[in-house]
Formats: C-alpha cells, sequence, structure tokens
C-alpha cells in the first residue's frame, strides 16, 4: 500500500478521511509485457475454484458468458453494433481465441474487467464457454485495466477517454504525467483529453455522439467568452464547419468580431477584447495544459495574479501533486 503525499495527507488529517489507494508502479505499467492480460499473476491452478469456473485438461479457466457482467468501472458507455457484429461473426467462426479478464462478483456471477466486447460477441455467437483469466483488483486498478485494453484494441470515444484519464487521476491520486506512463501515451495527450470535460454537458455529448470532433472540441475551448463559443458551437452543428474554419471563427470572436452582451453588461455594450500581449495568452494557456484546469493570468510578465480553478477536494489535490515536489 502506498499513501498519497502532500495536500491530499493533509486535508485528510483534518477531516478525518483515510485515502490510502493502491497504486501500480510506473515502471512496471510502462513495460510493453505489461498489457491487461500479463497485469497480475494467474489465481493458482487448484480445485478451489469459484462455482462457475471450471478448468480443462491444459489448466484453461471456462466460464459460461451469461454468468459474466460489467466492470463496474468500465469507461466504455457505447459499443459500436456494426464493429461488434464483425466480431460476432469472427467469434463464431474462431471461438474467443484471447482471454476474458474476470473477477469473482461473490454472488455466483463475475466482472468482466478486461473484454466486455468479447463477452457480447460470444453471447451473440451463442457460445456456451469462454476462456477467462480469474483476477483480483482494486477499483483504481478495474478502471486502468479497462481503460488500457479500450485503448490498445477499439479506441474509447473523445469524452469515455477524458472521463476515464480524471477517474485515474481521482481514484490514485495521481498526476496528468504518471496517468500518461500507465496507459502509455503522451503527457499532452492526456492534458487535451482532460480539458474536454470543461465543455458544457450538451457540446460534451455531440463530441461523444460524433457530432464535432476533437478538433472541433479544443477550438470550442480556445473561445474566451462564453456567449461566443456557445455561437460557434450552433455554427458547427448547422453548419458543418472543417477544424480549420472552426479555428478561424475562434480566433475572430476573440478578436471582438461579435458584439456581445454578458449579464452584468449594459444592454449593447461590446465585449472587450484580449488585448494582452499573444506570448502572454499562450503561456495562460500552456499553465491550463500543465495542470489540466481552468487558469488565468491577470497582469504583466513583471507582476500580476494567478488564479487556478479548482472544483472538487480531488481535484485541488491533484493540482497540489502537480505543483510541489514529491519527496
Amino acid at each position: 500500500m502506498a499513501k498519497k503525499t502532500g495536500l491530499g495527507k493533509g486535508l485528510g488529517a483534518l477531516i478525518q478521511e483515510n485515502e490510502d489507494q493502491e497504486t501500480l508502479s510506473a515502471e512496471t505499467a510502462a513495460r510493453p509485457e505489461h498489457s491487461e492480460i500479463h497485469a497480475e499473476q494467474p489465481a493458482p491452478m487448484h480445485p478451489a475454484l469459484p462455482n462457475g469456473i471450471t478448468s480443462d485438461e491444459t489448466g484453461t479457466l471456462w466460464a459460461d458468458p451469461a454468468l459474466l457482467k460489467p466492470n463496474p468501472r468500465q469507461p466504455r458507455q457505447y459499443f459500436d453494433e456494426a464493429k461488434l457484429s464483425e466480431l460476432t461473426e469472427s467469434v463464431r467462426r474462431e471461438g474467443v481465441l484471447s482471454p476474458i479478464i474476470i473477477e469473482d462478483a461473490g454472488d455466483g456471477t463475475f466482472f468482466i474487467i478486461a473484454g466486455e466486447r468479447r463477452t457480447r460477441a460470444a453471447r451473440a455467437a451463442g457460445l456456451q464457454k469462454v476462456p477467462v483469466q480469474l483476477r483480483t483488483y482494486s477499483d483504481s486498478r478495474k478502471l486502468e485495466v479497462a481503460l488500457i485494453e479500450n485503448i490498445q484494441r477499439t479506441d474509447l470515444n473523445p469524452v469515455e477517454e477524458a472521463q476515464a484519464y480524471y477517474k485515474l487521476m481521482e481514484l490514485n491520486g495521481i498526476t496528468q504525467d504518471e496517468v500518461a506512463v500507465r496507459v502509455g501515451k503522451n503527457r499532452s495527450t492526456v492534458a487535451n483529453s482532460v480539458r474536454l470535460l470543461k465543455l458544457p454537458s450538451d457540446m460534451q455529448n455531440a463530441l461523444a455522439a460524433g457530432t464535432i470532433s476533437s478538433g472541433h472540441a479544443r477550438a470550442l475551448l480556445s473561445v474566451i467568452n462564453e456567449a461566443d463559443q456557445r455561437v460557434l458551437f450552433e455554427k458547427l452543428v448547422s453548419q458543418s464547419l472543417s477544424v480549420r474554419q472552426a479555428e478561424q471563427e475562434a480566433a475572430n470572436l476573440n478578436g471582438g468580431s461579435r458584439a456581445t452582451v454578458n449579464s452584468s453588461s449594459k444592454k449593447g455594450e461590446a465585449k472587450s477584447v484580449d488585448r494582452r500581449d499573444p506570448d502572454f495568452i499562450a503561456l495562460e494557456q500552456q499553465f491550463i495544459d500543465a495542470l489540466g484546469t481552468k487558469v488565468q493570468l491577470k497582469g504583466t510578465y513583471e507582476r500580476g495574479v494567478m488564479v487556478v480553478d479548482y472544483f472538487t477536494k480531488d481535484d485541488l489535490d491533484r493540482i497540489y501533486n502537480v505543483i510541489v515536489p514529491k519527496h
């Protein structure tokens, strides 16, 4: 067991919380051979198997797919029906070739830790048994294994991926850098992904449904004024703008090309234009990317104030661990 350090430990002491988390070393997770199937050691082969699990002469474990239920930490919410049908046909011909990773739920059923698509395909193909590997995982590890499998096999939609990264940071009290190491992604990829969660829910829904792309979403995030952001979103949906066009529209809106009225302004008053040094604005964006949250720089290079937003206690703890070096 490894305890969270820094602010999380201090806050935990103040509010009498035990925030111990089980973590996986970044070095182990970074090794290519430690995929979702090799993440843990197999359960020992002996007669004391849970009801519903059988073993053949080769030591392979088998289970009825009807006994398998979704991982409670499964980040994927949407399954492409066309791709699932293709997988079903393959499973019908060849069977399930890669074992499904499961965990005993304690009630005669088993959680699918990795392999939900294969399980669904096996059921659709009418298979009575599928190869499995029995494991035991912490809650955070359930999410991590499912996330890694989905990234390696079939990509999550951008919102599901962003939510999974953020949940990993919350569960384990780790930084974006550490998440990137665990899932084999660049740190900037993880940071840009998590930023998508700053979009309003309807924009996130459009992104998850494929109505807009991640490029469109980044253009929306670059718009300073919320009313202007809404204007751009409506254009993206109604006019099917390209990403390049969306970026240009965002730049025009930030440059004051559209007069807007905010709730605190007098009627008809145009929104103020951001007249700061472009390099200063770019520096602000770098802080946003690094901290994975909203950041505002007010002032100049010589003197000013930096405002960092956080939205939960876990978010505050995560930001602290990004800023303060670990000893």
